[in-house]
């Protein structure tokens, strides 16, 4: 199933900044609708059963997963503390000489990823790997989710068991790639065997459609969105690619397995294609999580609300430019992508902290480099901003003050893909 998203709106319109009289609410963020088992029984009878396959498929893994670690803590008089959260790709460079991946201190790292990986073949998020390997008994990911209020969308149906096997942050991904690169280095034969139960971990997570969730086994709420948010579906689209051609440390995948992964690579891409978002009729961005049975915008985190996104979509396109032989549909993806951010595109403003009102505003700063709202309204185009109250606004000055600061409200990221173009364009006529 590939429905396209379809939006009858006003027409796209470069970004005018509001004036700062008129900030108001324009909306109320609302959860993402889940994946359930009576959704996918409306769908028509040939997708609903390629769907209903792909939850059984979740479940039993979920259940084995479950399992496996049940019969670990059999007989043991004490559970292992759960392991320590923190930057994990820091501890896992990709950058080093090939000699190092045969070091001592990269042979701790791949004694850790390989003892953490799960029995589905995936890994939890913000885990440092310079660690002890994980201990008989011992929580394949980090500790319990923190208590949240009533009516978030991120609480979990079981705080102990939350991203087990998850692509946020790059998990799983990096663990992989770091794999490779010792597999390529050293030939390490435990090494190789993991890498490939990760590269089929992502064969099994695979959508019947094409895309990713952010977490698999399934295990609800937004996390079983079909994902672009930094770089998700991205980076695993480009590593299932790499792995199946062979390329660079991939030379061990082997000769069976690659022509999964190709096609697992290609339904991707053609996914891309299907989830660029129509506005008037006319191909803009993509946003950053979409429902995976409608392939329609959806919400994720209560500030996250279903919109276009400016980052994700530039990041898409470096990616979309970087393929040697793209389609036309492809070419065409990239030019109207393209130009969507060169029209949204904000020049002489910065978002920066003002010390005095203590937060950061979206203030005039002649000369400044173009910038962009993260996040834009899917009739208007306009920047918008969300709240932990899932209250959306047309100025960000409203979330500042509301307590959501840290955020990246607004970003000069697009501009890579814009610089990317004039090269890629000059090749593809």
């Amino acid at each position: 199933m590939h429905r396209r998203a379809l939006l009858s709106s006003l027409a796209i319109l470069p970004f005018l900044p509001p004036a700062a009289a008129s900030a108001a609410q324009v909306g109320v963020n609302v959860p993402f609708p889940p994946l359930s088992l009576e959704r996918v029984n409306t769908l028509p009878a040939k997708e609903r059963d390629a769907w209903l396959a792909y939850r059984k498929r979740s479940e039993a893994q979920m259940a084995a997963d479950r399992a496996a670690l049940r019969a670990e803590r059999t007989g043991l008089t004490e559970i292992p503390a759960a392991p320590k959260d923190g930057n994990g790709q820091n501890t896992m460079p990709l950058d080093k000489p090939a000699e190092w991946y045969g070091s001592d201190e990269a042979k701790v790292l791949t004694a850790n990823i390989i003892s953490f990986q799960t029995p589905a073949g995936g890994w939890g998020k913000n885990q440092p790997r310079n660690a002890p390997p994980r201990q008989r008994g011992q929580a394949y990911v980090i500790g319990e989710e923190p208590v949240r209020p009533t009516g978030d969308f991120d609480i979990p149906s079981d705080r102990s068991w939350h991203y087990v096997g998850t692509t946020d942050n790059g998990a799983t991904i990096h663990e992989i790639r770091f794999l490779a690169r010792v597999v390529a280095a050293t030939g390490d034969t435990a090494a190789k065997a993991s890498a490939i139960r990760g590269l089929e971990y992502f064969l099994n997570a695979q959508f019947p459609n094409g895309g990713w969730p952010q977490v698999w086994p399934l295990e609800g709420g937004y996390h079983d969105a079909l994902t672009l948010n930094d770089n998700a579906m991205i980076s695993v689209t480009s590593l299932v690619g790499e792995a199946g051609r062979g390329q660079g440390d991939y030379a061990f995948v082997p000769a069976d397995l690659r022509p999964r992964l190709l096609a697992a690579e290609q339904r991707a891409q053609n996914v891309f294609l299907n989830i660029q978002v129509r506005i008037n009729g006319k191909p803009t961005l993509w946003a950053p999580q979409y429902d995976a049975l409608t392939l329609t915008p959806c919400s994720a985190r209560n500030f996250e609300m279903p919109a276009l996104s400016t980052t994700d979509s530039g990041s898409l396109l470096v990616y979309m430019m970087k393929l040697p032989n793209p389609s036309a549909g492809m070419k065409a993806a990239i030019r109207t992508g393209i130009a969507t951010l060169r029209a949204q595109a904000i020049r002489d403003m910065d978002f920066a902290y003002v010390d005095a009102i203590g937060a950061r505003r979206f203030i005039e700063k002649p000369g400044a480099l173009p910038i962009w709202g993260r996040y834009l309204d899917l009739k208007t185009m306009q920047p918008i901003f969300g709240d932990r109250a899932k209250i959306i606004y047309d100025s960000v000055a409203d979330v500042e003050k509301g307590g959501r600061k840290g955020y990246a409200w607004y970003s000069r990221n697009p501009q890579k893909a814009i610089d990317a173009f004039a090269e890629w364009s000059a090749k593809h006529s």
